[in-house]
């Protein structure tokens, strides 16, 4: 008799050799996929989603493409997950982390097939990852001590960030940007202070930095235009009973001056509720619900500005910056956080009026505002500039900075062939193949700039074992070698070492698989 099966009827396993194949393929699959991305002339993929709306995303910011994919490959997951995670920790570099850790495991996959075990390549994984760390620390350039070369050192940063994405035309416009914003934080990473609004219409050279912060709403009518020294309530509470609403109450009366005694009553109600809040001593009411006309009219009275259906994130983000708390009930006016500003006015971007609240209490805030051309524009636009103000408050707080270009790559490489030169045994093997992944890199930037990528990386190689200190990289623009210092090409020592240690880590962890088992589906039970 045959032994029971151990799974269920429909479930899958795959064993050893396959389930490595399979987890290497699809691995490789999603790196080939955003690899055309890299560099400062990598293409953008379009989305279109089956949706409702079949809303259409035109990116090339690696998370968000990986985000946007279902994917059904278990090791394609483990790679989307560590792109994710890389844009939440450091902000940028989201494509190399997942090109670095395909090529890791391309390199895995040939020598598998030559019969080395799978844990002796990860052990020479985690002993070059460790020297090429180490290589890049004794490279690190670090001018915080001198506010003039690290303001540069910034802008170089933002400007290779931003090389890579749609503002590449502009990017001296909106490095300039991004590093102001990252300045006035103060060397907090808290980027909700840096309010980006988008508004389509103009080209993005028209975007503009804005010290203070703009609230997209119009002012009411019969308002006050502008208030001088602002004592601001932040709310979220409801201002629309001042009718009688019938949601299921029943009220039974025998005459409509009943019906009207209890509206007066409702109203009565109302008007207490907007003393109390005048109780406050504001001259601004912020809520985020509705307010209706009667209570409108009665802050309008007493010269209070207010404004209704502040929607949330605006909300939470001018109570955090003037220095307030949302309150939802008003009975004690000692207990609660207001907000202040110096003044509050009514400006026009474009076509749109806006609510500008200057001299706020927490002095860093500041509100980003974002021309251009249609939605897509601006939503790519805003992706890249998130991704330079991450990197910039992180290099911020950790003031280290590296030449980019392919250069870390090249340093990196170097260091990791020796030490496979001085390891014994089939570990060096591994080493020998962590570099080559290396290698790869500089190599889809050349490549993706259609230069001859062959040619160009055996000049960078020599260039770099011929001289102790060389600053060979790529110049994408010359289609040269080039010298990435006076080019002025500079990365964040942040988030190189994330890509660095999150790809081998990923890749290590999709090396360790030799079975993978699909669970049956549920079957439906006909309910018949």
């Amino acid at each position: 008799m045959a032994v029971e099966r151990l799974l269920k009827d429909e479930a899958t396993e795959e064993k050893g050799e396959r389930a490595r194949m399979a987890s290497f393929v699809g691995a490789m699959a999603i790196a080939d996929l955003v690899k055309t991305t890299l560099g400062p002339k990598g293409m953008d993929k379009i989305l279109q989603s089956t949706g409702r709306g079949r809303s259409v995303t035109v990116t090339n910011d690696g998370a968000t493409i990986l985000k946007s994919l279902h994917i059904d490959n278990a090791a394609a997951k483990v790679l989307v997950e560590i792109s994710k995670v890389q844009d939440d920790e450091v902000g940028d570099g989201t494509t190399s982390v997942v090109v670095l850790a395909g090529e890791l495991l391309r390199e895995a996959e040939k020598l598998t097939n030559a019969k080395i075990h799978p844990m002796t390549i990860i052990a020479g994984y985690r002993l070059a990852a460790e020297c090429a760390r180490n290589a890049l620390l004794q490279k690190v350039l670090d001018n915080k001590d001198d506010p003039e070369k690290f303001k540069s050192d910034l802008m170089n940063i933002a400007m290779t960030t931003l090389s890579s994405k749609i503002l590449s035309q502009d990017k001296e416009h909106f490095a300039k940007l991004a590093v102001d914003a990252v300045l006035r934080l103060k060397g907090s990473t808290n980027l909700e202070a840096i309010q980006i609004i988008k508004k389509a219409g103009g080209s993005l050279v028209d975007s503009f930095l804005d010290e203070g912060f703009i609230l997209d709403k119009k002012i009411g009518i019969g308002q006050p235009k502008r208030i001088e020294n602002a004592k601001i309530l932040v709310a979220n509470t409801a201002m629309d009973t001042d009718k009688v609403k019938i949601y299921g109450a029943r009220v039974r009366v025998d005459s409509m001056s009943k019906v009207a005694e209890i509206e007066g009553a409702e109203k009565e109600k109302m008007r207490e509720k907007v003393q109390k809040i005048i109780a406050h001593g504001i001259n601004c009411f912020i809520n985020r619900q509705l307010i209706y006309n009667f209570p409108e009219e009665l802050f309008a009275d007493a010269g209070i500005l207010a404004i209704e259906h502040a929607d949330f994130e605006g909300i939470e983000r001018l109570a955090l910056v003037t220095g307030g708390e949302i309150a939802s009930t008003f009975d004690n006016p000692e207990s609660v956080k207001l907000g202040h500003c110096k003044r509050i006015e009514e400006i026009m971007i474009g076509e749109d009026r806006l609510i500008h609240f200057s001299g706020v209490e927490m002095g860093q805030a500041c509100t980003i505002v974002l021309r251009g051309a249609s939605q897509h524009v601006l939503d790519e636009a805003e992706r890249s500039l998130h991704d330079a103000l991450c990197v910039l408050s992180q290099t911020v707080n950790d003031s280290r900075v590296l030449l980019g270009g392919g250069w870390p790559e090249m340093v990196m490489a170097k260091e990791v062939d020796e030490l496979a030169r001085r390891t014994p045994g089939k570990k060096s093997l591994a080493i020998e193949a962590f570099s080559r992944a290396l290698l790869a890199i500089p190599t889809i930037i050349a490549d993706n700039a259609g230069l001859d990528s062959a040619e160009l990386i055996s000049k960078l190689r020599a260039e770099h074992h011929h001289q102790e200190k060389s600053n060979a990289g790529i110049d994408v623009i010359s289609g040269s070698v080039g010298d990435m210092e006076k080019l002025g090409i500079s990365e964040s020592f942040k988030v190189k070492q994330a890509v660095l240690l999150s790809a081998t880590e990923a890749a290590e962890m999709i090396l360790r698989v030799d079975q993978i088992i699909t669970c049956a589906p549920r079957k439906r039970e006909d309910r018949m």
